[in-house]
This record gives structure tokens, sequence and C-alpha cells, in this order.
């Protein structure tokens, strides 16, 4: 049917179902009449991105006030930013894996909670690139963990439950097709390494702690890169795997920084 699924029996028996961190609730909103007409949900790590991004829409779909400031719908929380641009809903997460679980956690029974249809989500943003030209667009295919392995491992309880990171290969085409119509981005599609931590984590050499060696670094990398990983960030594998699991069609695009 297109709706967008959440698998928790304990919601059923919820009197009201409260999204703390986007300050919304099925009681205090009519999340329907807020909601109900999104298809598309565009989300990054910066507030003032996702913010820029939704007044972009404006204009690129000619909405009346563009060109104006768009409204914080998640003002009363401090958690996240959530700007909408007609059918277009721009989200801020944070970085890192436990910032985008707890976002998309509440995205996602918004999304249900409003009756959406057919919802598409692509994360935006940048990340490091591993072997491209600098200013390229990676679109990921699959995300890996650091073992290089197509997984989402979490603890829940004392149970380590482990999550499929496939994303969309059908949209990870669609968007490579309309790429080429932007001469100025590089774009292609890759594997993209999932990372608990921005310094150690993903090889860097400047954090207040380095337990290993520069060619130890290289050696790592050029394995990463024969394994299919072209870019490095901190929070696909949760991305593709909560989207999975919820029958949201999703996609990553990540622009690798100069």
């Amino acid at each position: 049917s297109g709706l967008v699924l959440v698998k928790n029996p304990h919601l059923d028996l919820m009197e009201e179902d409260i999204l703390y961190h986007l300050d919304l609730g099925t009681k205090t909103h009519n999340l329907p009449a807020m909601f109900g007409d999104i298809k598309f949900v565009c989300v990054g790590g910066s507030p003032n991105r996702m913010r820029a991004f939704a007044q972009f829409m404006q204009r690129e779909l000619g909405l009346a006030g563009a060109g104006e400031d768009v409204a914080d719908i998640c003002a009363g929380s401090d958690r996240y930013a959530m700007y909408r641009a007609g059918p277009v809903l721009s989200i801020s997460h944070g970085m890192g894996i436990p910032s985008i679980s707890i976002m998309l956690h509440e995205l996602i029974k918004l999304l249900h909670h409003a009756k959406c249809r057919d919802v598409t989500i692509i994360r935006i943003g940048t990340s490091g690139g591993l072997g491209i030209e600098a200013g390229s667009v990676v679109i990921t295919d699959t995300a890996v963990d650091s073992s290089f392995q197509p997984r989402f491992e979490q603890v829940v309880l004392d149970d380590v439950v482990v999550r499929s990171t496939e994303l969309d290969k059908d949209l990870a085409e669609e968007l490579l097709a309309c790429s080429r119509d932007i001469a100025d981005f590089p774009t292609l599609i890759g594997h993209t390494m999932c990372t608990y931590d921005f310094y150690e984590g993903q090889g860097r050499l400047d954090g207040a702690l380095c337990s290993f060696s520069s060619e130890k670094k290289l050696e790592y990398l050029r394995r990463a890169y024969d394994a299919g990983v072209r870019n490095i960030e901190m929070e696909s594998t949760a991305f593709a795997a909560l989207c999975g699991l919820c029958g949201l069609k999703g996609e990553s695009c990540r622009f690798h920084l100069p």
C-alpha cells in the first residue's frame, strides 16, 4: 500500500505517542493534516544546511514565500530542526549513529501516524572520499561497517542484533541518471563505510588519541578501497537498516569535500 511501517506492537497500546525530540505528538498535533502529503524527506547533519535546503526547494518548486525565511517545525526542541517546502520535508539529524537513530525512530513514526504513502528519503551532506576526485558525489549502494561488511550491529538489551544495510538500487541508478545533467559534480555509485568515531575510527592522525601508525592507516584504507568503499562517514548503516525495515525507499548522497 506504500504506507510507512512501524514494527512495534507496543505502540497500539499507547494512549498518545509523543515524539519527544521533534516536539510533536499524536494528541497535540494533527499529523495527517500537517504531513499527510509528504512525498520526499531529505535529512542531513546540520540544522543550518537543512534550513538552506528547504529555502532552495521553495525556489525550485516555485512555492509561495520563496526567498523568505522558513519556520522550524521543531522549534520547541533544541535537538533537531525540521522545515517544509511543499511535499518535501527537510530535517537535521546531527552527527553519528546515536543521533540519527533517535531522529529516524521519531521520523518514521511521524510518517506512519500521518498516513504518508510512497515516501522517498534521501540523506544528503558531506563525507570523506576514498580514492575519488575531490568534489565528487558518492551515491551509496550498500553501507558497510569498519570491517567492510554490509551490516548494522546494535546491542538490544543484552543481545547483539544484526540488520541488513542494503539501500534501494533502483533509486541509486535513478539519482545517477539525474546527475548526468549536472556537469559540475562528478558522481559515482559505491559502498559507504560507517564508523563510530570521526578521528581514530576514520584513520585520522590529528585526534587527541592515535593508536596506529600512518603506514597502518594507509594499509587499512587500501583494503577499504579494494572492498568497494568510496567514502567514509558516521550514519549510513543505521540509516540503511531503519529505512529497509520500515519500508522506506532510501538512498544516501554525500559530497566529498575538496
